[in-house]
């Protein structure tokens, strides 16, 4: 009787385990499809709310660097293969971002690398790398 009490337990166990880690990874999906659909509304503001509050605190964005991102339009945010999985509770993903400078309507590409973290406590996942630096020519 007692070894079937523990096999249950176990089981149970796996299968909340089970449970919390599909929660988790539909919460990553949904975190990343809105991350992407504010994204491509060239909603940074938005955006800078995924961002984890601790790098917000430790690299604020001023109103200068917000007016950097109202001069571009995003043209296309595209995701490639997806999130990549870097451990229990990280992500990484790299994605194509066409921007359109509004002054000279002149197009570019760049690179986002992105790690996303899991904060188990918060139960939501956090953009560690912050918004993509656009400053870059």
């Amino acid at each position: 009787m007692r070894r079937i009490l523990i096999l249950l337990a176990s089981f149970s166990m796996l299968v909340l385990a089970g449970c919390a880690t599909d929660k988790r990874n539909d919460t990553l999906t949904t975190t990343l499809n809105a991350y992407a659909h504010a994204m491509r509304w060239g909603d940074f503001p938005t955006a800078l709310e995924f961002v984890d509050p601790k790098v917000r605190e430790e690299h604020p964005l001023s109103k200068l660097d917000m007016g950097r991102y109202q001069q571009f339009k995003v043209s296309e945010y595209d995701e490639g293969k997806g999130p990549t999985p870097k451990g229990q509770n990280e992500v990484t993903q790299v994605v194509q971002i066409n921007l359109v400078n509004v002054n000279t309507q002149s197009e570019r590409t760049l690179t986002d690398h992105q790690t996303w973290r899991y904060d188990a406590e918060g139960k939501r996942w956090w953009l560690v790398t912050g918004l993509p630096d656009i400053s870059r020519e």
